[in-house]
């Protein structure tokens, strides 16, 4: 990426540490964030996509912690700062809208107090002052009769209205990073286009930069400049939208993109990637995907593979993207030359 990275994850580590054993959760996941530019972030649930947001905003809790890597927000490592100065920082400078917005209102406040007090928090200014940039941030958003919805509670609103209380909330300070969890999952697809265009245009207009956290690779491919696919903790491959969509390379990415159901609706069965994320506190030995892979060998079961670069900006953590063919020539050759060490077929 040659743009400003105004979010640099490097490394990241996040375990948790319960009874049974220690739970890699996040390992070992760098990801950069340019200014201005929406990132996402894919993969099955258990993939560790939110709990990379989590750590990155400072709120994992006991039993899980940060124990390695790097967290830098414009220039500045935020990583281990108390918990004082991180307050500070969220909602300021960097802030998150969660899946389900009911959980995150509270249900007993007016939602125009409660976008009001995140700005009295962050930014001196007087009350009424931080009243109408509520209302102009209701206005922003799209909700409609700003001035009343100030005083609705959230059982008054409807999902898809109570989400944009969400986003003005997260964008009223004017945060340099937003993290977007899965932020239109409870809404019908009609709504969720004209939520994901109003990030997409806030985006565009205020110069925030987005995570967008989903299992939806047609929202990715809708609104996203760059994507991340996780598995198992890990980041299997990354590369700009386009890129990633036009010369996929990892076979779980493909298998991502072949469970979407097509339009014409000839299939008789959609398509599914055979087996279950595997148990964290149980990984396999080599490729964390090895048990899942249709293109696996028995390389794949010993070593892990490194994330190789297969072209500028996209990069691969598999074994294959070393060789040139397709997926079954790439799983023959690497089996013929198993053989061929070994000195017999």
């Amino acid at each position: 990426m040659s743009e400003s990275i105004v979010l640099d994850i490097r490394d990241l580590k996040s375990h948790f540490f319960t009874a049974k054993g220690e739970i890699p959760a996040v390992d070992g996941v760098s990801i950069e964030v340019p200014a201005g530019k929406i990132v996402g972030i894919v993969g099955e649930s258990g993939c560790g996509k939110s709990m990379t947001a989590m750590s990155v905003m400072g709120l994992l809790r006991h039993p899980g912690k940060v124990v390695g890597g790097s967290i830098t927000l414009d220039g500045r490592d935020i990583t281990h700062l108390s918990p004082r100065e991180l307050a500070k920082v969220r909602g300021n400078e960097i802030s998150m809208i969660f899946q389900e917005p009911m959980t995150s209102l509270n249900p007993v406040y007016p939602v125009g107090k409660q976008v009001q007090e995140a700005i009295l928090l962050h930014q001196k200014v007087s009350k009424e002052e931080a009243k109408q940039r509520v209302i102009d941030i209701f206005r922003a958003v799209g909700i409609p009769e700003p001035e009343k919805r100030y005083r609705s509670y959230p059982h008054q609103l409807s999902g898809g209205l109570r989400q944009r209380v969400m986003i003005g909330m997260a964008m009223v300070c004017r945060p340099k990073v937003m993290i977007a969890d899965e932020p239109t999952t409870a809404l019908d697809v009609t709504i969720e286009a004209q939520i994901l265009q109003l990030m997409k245009k806030l985006c565009e207009e205020q110069g925030t930069s987005i995570i967008l956290i989903t299992h939806n690779m047609g929202v990715v491919a809708e609104i996203c400049d760059y994507v991340y696919v996780m598995y198992a903790g890990r980041v299997m491959e990354q590369a700009e939208t386009f890129e990633l969509f036009d010369h996929t390379a990892h076979p779980y990415t493909k298998g991502l993109l072949k469970s979407i159901p097509k339009l014409d609706g000839q299939e008789d069965r959609l398509y599914t990637i055979e087996g279950v994320v595997p148990n964290l506190l149980h990984l396999p030995k080599g490729c964390r995907f090895c048990t899942r892979c249709e293109c696996a060998t028995e390389r794949c079961f010993e070593e892990g593979p490194e994330l190789y670069e297969t072209a500028e900006g996209h990069k691969v953590r598999c074994f294959l993207s070393e060789h040139e063919g397709s997926c079954e020539n790439k799983a023959t050759k690497l089996q013929d030359e198993e053989v061929t060490a070994d000195g017999s077929r």
